[in-house]
């Protein structure tokens, strides 16, 4: 999961936690109160079953991860090709890259140290994302 679902994780189970709490204390009999923290413990657990399911099983979860692990290993590894309107080459970079998403009619990108700019053109990036 990404760190921002790990946080949403944790303030849904500490709601429902607190509710199987708040359960076992309202109720006078024991069988109650064991089934309120049961059944939170239970929907937690669901919780977290289907929030795991959806960062590995949905192609927006994996984009989610796959965006997550560019922001902290500084990009990814990828071929970024750089070509004018008629299709010649300008450039081209191999390596770890950091390519920052814009509409203003250029790309942006940081490699080996480097901030490269290019305007009025066309990219092509290839990304390695296993």
């Amino acid at each position: 999961m990404t760190i921002q679902g790990w946080v949403l994780f944790g303030i849904l189970a500490l709601f429902i936690l607190s509710f199987g709490i708040f359960g076992a204390i309202i109720f006078e009999k024991i069988v109650w109160k064991v089934f309120s923290v049961v059944a939170a413990m239970l929907l937690i657990i669901g919780l977290f079953a289907g929030m795991r399911w959806y960062y590995q099983n949905t192609a927006s979860g994996q984009r989610a991860m796959t965006d997550q692990k560019s922001e902290l290993d500084n990009g990814l590894e990828r071929t970024v090709t750089i070509y004018t309107a008629d299709g010649e080459i300008i450039a081209q970079y191999t390596g770890k890259i950091d390519i920052e998403g814009n509409d203003g009619g250029y790309v942006l990108f940081d490699y080996e140290g480097k901030r490269y700019t290019y305007y009025n053109c066309f990219v092509e990036s290839i990304a390695d994302i296993k």
